[in-house]
C-alpha cells in the first residue's frame, strides 16, 4: 500500500505515506509543528524520482492521525516512530527532520534498534533546546512560548495565518517573493490537526532537552539551517548542536528562512542528495 495507518500501543492511529520500491533505501521525513507529512511534498517527489523509497507520517494529533489529548510529548513521539519503522521493517534508513521533527528524529535515532538508522539530517531543527534556562542562557524566554499558547487559544485559525504570512517563510522580509499557495497550504495542514495536540506540542518542541540524544548518536548527522531563521534562531540551535554530535556536518544558508525546504527545495534537495550519497 502507498499509504495507511499503524496503530500504536495506546490505540492511536498514525497516518503514513510509503512510496517507491520497497527494496530501495528508505528516507523517512519528520515534519514540523503544527503541520503534516504534506509539508515534505517537494522532497518526497524529488527523492522518489531518484529511485528512493520515501516515507512520511503525520505526528499524533497532526494531519490525518488521531487527534490525541495525551501523549503529545517527545518520548511518545519517538515511540510512535518506533512503531512505524517496526511496522514497515525499515533498515539502514535516512531520517530527515524539520524543526520539531528534527527533535523527533534525533530522539528516535538515539533509541532506535541497531541497523535501523544510517544517517540523520536536522533542518532548521530545535535541538539542543529552545527554552532559555540557566544552562542555556541564549535560548528564548518562556514568555515567547506562552505567547504561542495564548495566540492558539485565542484564535488558532488566525494564528495559523500569521505564522506563514510572516516569519516562517521569511515573507515579512523586504523584497520577499511571497507565495500565497505556500501560505494557504501551511494553514490547511495546521487546521487539519487537533488544537489540544498542537497546544501540548509547544511545550514538547520548546522545553525538551535533546543534548543527550545528540551526544548519543554515533552515525553521520547533517545539520542544515537558514541564517535568517526567525522561528528557531541559528545561534542557539545549529551552532550548539554541531558541537555535541560525534560525526556532524554543519551547512548554513545565508538569507534563507525557517521554511527553506519549501521555499528553496532546489538548494536543499541537492545538498540532501549529496549527503545521502557521501
Amino acid at each position: 500500500m502507498s499509504s495507511g495507518f499503524v496503530t500504536t500501543k495506546d490505540g492511536v492511529q498514525i497516518f503514513y505515506k510509503d512510496w517507491g520500491p520497497k527494496s530501495a533505501q528508505p528516507i523517512v521525513f519528520h515534519h514540523g509543528w503544527p503541520l503534516s507529512s504534506d509539508d515534505w511534498d517537494a522532497q518526497m517527489m524529488f527523492f522518489l524520482l531518484k529511485g528512493y523509497r520515501v516515507i512520511a507520517h503525520d505526528r499524533r494529533g497532526h494531519g490525518r492521525s488521531t487527534q490525541t489529548d495525551s501523549g503529545n510529548e517527545m518520548d511518545t513521539y519517538a515511540a510512535d516512530v518506533i512503531a512505524l519503522t517496526d511496522h514497515l521493517d525499515l533498515k539502514n534508513a535516512f531520517h530527515v527532520g524539520h524543526s520539531t521533527g528534527g527533535g523527533e528524529a534525533i530522539h528516535y535515532a538515539a533509541r532506535a534498534k541497531p541497523g535501523r538508522v544510517a544517517k540523520v539530517v536536522l533542518v532548521g531543527a530545535v535541538p539542543p533546546i529552545m527554552l532559555k534556562t540557566p544552562a542555556n542562557p541564549g535560548g528564548l524566554p518562556m514568555e515567547v512560548f506562552d505567547g504561542f499558547r495564548a495566540a492558539l487559544l485565542a484564535n488558532r485559525a488566525q494564528f495559523f495565518r500569521d505564522i506563514p504570512e510572516g516569519p516562517f517563510f521569511g515573507f515579512n522580509r523586504p523584497g520577499a517573493k511571497v507565495s500565497q499557495g505556500q501560505i494557504d497550504n501551511w494553514w490547511r495542514q495546521g487546521m487539519m490537526g487537533g488544537a489540544k495536540a498542537h497546544y501540548d506540542c509547544i511545550k514538547a518542541f520548546s522545553e525538551t532537552d535533546f543534548t543527550d540524544d545528540l551526544k548519543t548518536v554515533d552515525i553521520p548527522v547533517l545539520i542544515m539551517h537558514g541564517e535568517d531563521d526567525q522561528i528557531v534562531p541559528i545561534a542557539d540551535s545549529a551552532h550548539l548542536a554541531i558541537k555535541l554530535v560525534k560525526k556532524g556536518v554543519l551547512k548554513t544558508y545565508p538569507g534563507l528562512p525557517h521554511g527553506m525546504a519549501t521555499t528553496h527545495p532546489e538548494i536543499i534537495n541537492k545538498d540532501l542528495l549529496a549527503f545521502f550519497k557521501a
